[in-house]
C-alpha cells in the first residue's frame, strides 16, 4: 500500500484537499467552491515541479468527469416522469409505522421511490410492524415531488432525497394484495436480515430496552425513542447512538479475535474480514460513517495510517457513495476523521493529552456543527466522556450478549437499568442549561472560521500568533450569532403566521409562532408521535440566524395556527415578555398555555408602542375588549427606514372598518394581508384606503382552506400590489441597513 501511495504525484492529504473542492464546485456550483479550487490550483503548479502538478490535474480531471457524469444522471433522473407503476417492493429495513401511517422505500421498474400510505385498520398496522418478509404490494397510487426547502437555512428533503437517488415520492391510496417473493437478489439479503433483526427485538424485548438494542446494534432508533431522542438532542450526546468506530472497532476486532482462537492464519483472518465488513455494514443500513470506519480499519490493517488513511478512505468513498459530502452524516463523519487524523499531542502528558485532544476536537468541528445545526451545548464535552464509558464498556458489549443468548435464555430482567437511565437523562436535561445558540455561518464564514481554526493549531506554540488568530476566531463566531443585519421574516409556518423582527442592535420581536390544527379525533391506535411544526420551520430558522432570546413575544389572537407552537418555542428560548389581546385573556385555554410559559404577559394598549429598528410597533387594534378571535387580533403597524408596515393577524372585513374608523388616515406599503389571503379579509374598501404597494400572505401549499381566496387575490391586482407568497416562495425577508431588500426562499411564481 505504501508503495502504491508513493507513486501518487501528490501526499494524498493535499490530493484530496483540491479534490474536495473540486466535488463541491461540480456539485453546488458556488463561487467560493471555483474560487478556492482555482487559488488551490494556482499553488500546485508554484509548489510541485510541472510534471507532477500536470499528472495531479489530470487525476483531479478524472475525479471532476466522474462527479459531472453522476450529477447528470441524477439530474436526467429527476427531470424525467416516472411510468404509473401497480406494484412495489419494499425494501424491508426501511419500513417504518407511525400510528396509521407507513413509510418505506420500495422499489420498481428500476427506480426507488419515497412510499407513503394511511393504514386502515389496527390489523394492518400490526400486520406491517411484524413484516419481516420480502414481499410485493399490488398497489394503487400516484407520484409527486417530495417538499422542497421552505425557510432560509431550513431542511430540504427533496434534495436529501435525491442524495438517496430518490427522485420522487409514492402515495399509495390503495394496497389491492401482498405477495411473498422468493426471487430476491444476494444484495437485498443484509436489508432483510437487518429488518428481520429489528422485528425481532421489537417483539422478545420490553421497551426501553428495545431501543436501545436496536440503536447501538443496527443504527436504527424508531418513532417510540421521539422523546428520549430530543433529550439527548439537547444534552449533545445523540451521536453516542450513531454507528461509527466503537461499534466498528468491538465487532471486527471481536470477529478477528474468535477466529484467531479458532486456529485460522492472519492472512485468512484478513480475507475472511472483508465479507464480514460487507455483511455488517449491510445490517446497519449503509450509513456512511460505518462504511468510512470499516474502510479505515481495513487500510489500517494494509499498513496505511493518520492523514493517509483518512485521504484514501474518502478517495475510495467518491467512488462507492458520490454523494457522501452532500448530507450532514458525511460531512461530520468525514470531519471527525480527518480531524482525529491531524491530531498529534504526544509530547504532553497522558492527562493533558486527553484534555487537549478532546478541546481540539471540539473547537475544530464546532464551525461545521454550527453550520448544519447552529447550536452547541457545552456539557456536551463532559457527557459524552462520561457516557461515552457507559455505552462503550456496558451498553454495547451487554445487548450484543444479551441479543445473540436470547433464543436460548430471555434476559429481559436488566430493563430495570434502561429505565434507570431514561431517568437519569430526563434529570441531567432539566438542570443542563439551553445549548448555546451560536447561528449558522455562511459558507464564507465558515470556510474563513476553518482557515482560521487551522492556523490556530498550526501556530499554538507561538503566543502571539494565538492570541491574534484567537481573536479572530471570536470575531467570525460573533457574525454568526449577530449578522448585523435589520430584517423583517415572514416565516413559512405552512398554514399560520409568524413573522419575525430583529434590529441590527440585537432588539427582537416575534409576531405570532404558528401551530398544527388537527382536525377530527383519532383512535388509540392511528395516534402518530409527531414533533410540532415549530421544531420544523420557526425554531430552526431563529437559531440559524442566532437568536437565543426574545424580547417581545406578540400572540395576536388565540387561533391554534397563530399561537399553537408558544410552549414549545418558550422551551427553546427565553422570552421578556408577553403581549395579548384583552379579549385573548377571556379564553380559559389559552390562559392557561399562558400561565405554563411562566414569562411575564401584558394585555396590549392601544398605542403601546414596542421599540424596534429606528423606531417602533405600535398597537393600532383591538381599542375594547373582543373575544379572542379572527376580530379581535392585535394590528401592529410601524415605519421602519422610510417603509410603512402593518401587521394585521387575522382581522377580517368588520375589524379592518373598525381600525379605519380609528385611524381614517391609515396608508401603508407593506401589509401583511389578514388571515392569510382569505375572501373575508382585505376588503374592497380597506384596501382602497391603505393602498399597499406590497402584499404578504402567508399561507400553507394546498391548504384546505384554499387560501388565499383568488377573489383577493384579484383586489390586489387591481391595486397594482406586487405580492408574495409562502405557500408558492417560501419564506419571506426584507433585510438591509438604511432601506429593504426583498428576497425569497423560491423565485419561481408557482411551485
Amino acid at each position: 500500500m505504501s508503495q502504491w501511495i508513493e507513486k501518487l504525484p501528490l501526499p494524498p492529504l493535499y490530493l484530496v484537499l483540491i479534490l474536495v473542492w473540486v466535488y463541491f464546485a461540480v456539485y453546488t456550483g458556488g463561487l467560493l467552491a471555483y474560487l478556492v479550487l482555482g487559488l488551490l490550483v494556482v499553488r500546485l503548479f508554484a509548489a510541485y515541479p510541472l510534471k507532477k502538478a500536470l499528472l495531479a490535474l489530470v487525476l483531479l480531471g478524472l475525479f471532476a468527469g466522474l462527479f459531472l457524469f453522476r450529477r447528470e444522471m441524477a439530474e436526467q433522473a429527476f427531470r424525467q416522469e416516472p411510468k404509473p407503476v401497480s406494484w412495489v417492493q419494499p425494501i424491508p429495513d426501511t419500513i417504518q409505522v407511525n400510528g396509521d401511517s407507513l413509510s418505506f422505500r420500495g422499489r420498481s421498474n428500476g427506480q426507488t421511490y419515497q412510499v407513503f400510505y394511511k393504514l386502515k385498520s389496527e390489523k394492518e398496522k400490526e400486520a406491517f410492524q411484524k413484516l419481516s418478509d420480502q414481499v410485493r404490494l399490488e398497489i394503487a397510487g400516484e407520484f409527486s415531488l417530495a417538499q422542497q426547502q421552505r425557510n432560509f437555512a431550513g431542511f430540504d428533503y427533496r434534495a436529501y432525497l435525491k442524495t438517496e437517488g430518490i427522485y420522487r415520492t409514492l402515495t399509495i391510496s390503495a394496497i389491492k394484495s401482498v405477495q411473498p417473493v422468493s426471487d430476491f437478489q444476494p444484495w437485498d439479503w443484509p436489508s432483510l436480515w437487518r429488518r428481520k433483526a429489528l422485528v425481532y427485538i421489537q417483539t422478545h424485548f420490553p421497551k426501553p430496552m428495545s431501543h436501545y438494542m436496536g440503536g447501538l446494534l443496527f443504527g436504527q432508533l424508531d418513532t417510540g425513542f421521539a422523546e428520549m431522542n430530543e433529550l439527548y438532542s439537547s444534552l449533545g450526546i445523540i451521536h453516542l447512538f450513531a454507528l461509527s468506530g466503537m461499534q466498528v472497532a468491538y465487532f471486527a476486532d471481536g470477529f478477528r479475535r474468535i477466529l484467531l482462537r479458532l486456529g485460522l492464519k492472519m492472512e485468512t483472518v484478513h480475507l475472511l474480514q472483508l465479507p464480514f465488513f460487507l455483511i455488517y455494514a449491510g445490517l446497519t443500513g449503509f450509513s456512511v460513517s460505518v462504511v468510512r470506519s470499516l474502510l479505515q480499519k481495513l487500510l489500517a490493517q494494509l499498513g496505511l495510517k493518520g492523514p493517509d488513511n483518512v485521504a484514501v478512505t474518502l478517495l475510495i468513498l467518491f467512488i462507492l457513495m458520490p454523494n457522501v459530502l452532500l448530507t450532514a452524516g458525511g460531512v461530520l463523519s468525514c470531519s471527525y476523521a480527518f480531524l482525529l487524523a491531524m491530531l498529534n499531542f504526544d509530547h504532553l502528558p497522558p492527562m493533558r493529552k486527553v484534555l487537549a485532544e478532546s478541546l481540539t476536537l471540539s473547537l475544530g468541528i464546532l464551525p461545521v456543527l454550527l453550520y448544519y445545526f447552529a447550536e452547541f451545548q457545552p456539557w456536551s464535552l463532559l457527557l459524552t466522556f462520561l457516557f461515552s464509558v457507559l455505552f462503550d464498556r456496558i451498553l454495547l458489549p451487554g445487548l450484543t450478549a444479551i441479543f445473540l443468548l436470547s433464543p436460548l435464555i430471555k434476559l429481559t430482567q436488566v430493563n430495570f437499568f434502561f429505565d434507570w437511565l431514561e431517568t437519569l437523562i430526563r434529570w441531567v436535561a432539566e438542570i443542563s442549561p439551553r445549548p448555546l445558540v451560536l447561528g449558522q455561518p455562511s459558507l464564507w464564514l465558515l470556510t474563513a472560521l476553518l482557515l482560521v481554526l487551522g492556523l490556530l493549531y498550526d501556530f499554538r506554540r507561538q503566543k502571539k500568533w494565538v492570541w491574534a488568530l484567537g481573536l479572530t476566531a471570536a470575531l467570525l463566531f460573533f457574525l454568526s450569532k449577530h449578522p448585523l443585519q435589520n430584517e423583517i421574516t415572514v416565516v413559512d409556518v405552512g398554514q399560520g403566521d409568524s413573522i419575525f423582527l430583529r434590529d441590527l442592535r440585537g432588539r427582537t420581536v416575534l409576531i405570532d409562532v404558528g401551530g398544527r390544527v388537527e382536525l377530527g379525533k383519532k383512535e388509540p391506535w392511528q395516534q402518530r408521535t409527531v414533533s410540532s411544526n415549530a421544531e420544523k420551520t420557526l425554531i430552526p430558522y431563529l437559531k440559524s440566524r442566532g437568536v437565543s432570546r426574545l424580547d417581545v413575544l406578540v400572540l395576536t389572537h388565540t387561533d391554534t395556527d397563530h399561537m399553537g407552537d408558544m410552549l414549545e418555542v418558550g422551551r427553546h428560548f427565553s422570552i421578556g415578555k408577553i403581549y395579548v389581546s384583552k379579549g385573548s385573556l377571556t379564553q380559559p385555554d389559552f390562559v392557561q398555555k399562558l400561565e405554563q410559559m411562566q414569562r411575564p404577559v401584558q394585555a396590549a394598549e392601544l398605542g403601546q408602542q414596542l421599540p424596534i429598528f429606528d423606531s417602533a410597533l405600535q398597537v393600532l387594534y383591538p381599542s375594547d375588549t373582543g373575544d379572542g378571535g379572527n376580530d379581535d387580533s392585535l394590528v401592529l403597524y410601524g415605519e421602519f427606514f422610510r417603509t410603512k408596515f402593518l401587521f394585521t393577524g387575522d382581522l377580517e372585513a368588520h375589524g379592518e372598518s373598525e381600525l379605519l374608523k380609528l385611524f381614517p388616515q391609515l396608508q401603508v406599503d407593506v401589509l401583511k394581508a389578514g388571515h392569510h389571503g382569505s375572501k373575508g379579509s382585505s376588503s374592497p374598501e380597506f384596501l382602497e384606503q391603505i393602498r399597499p404597494k406590497t402584499v404578504l400572505i402567508s399561507a400553507g401549499q394546498k391548504n384546505r382552506y384554499q387560501h388565499p381566496h383568488q377573489e383577493t387575490l384579484e383586489r390586489f391586482k387591481t391595486l397594482e400590489s406586487s405580492i408574495y407568497r409562502t405557500d408558492w416562495q417560501g419564506a419571506i425577508r426584507f433585510t438591509g441597513w438604511d432601506s429593504w431588500l426583498v428576497e425569497t426562499v423560491h423565485q419561481d411564481e408557482a411551485p
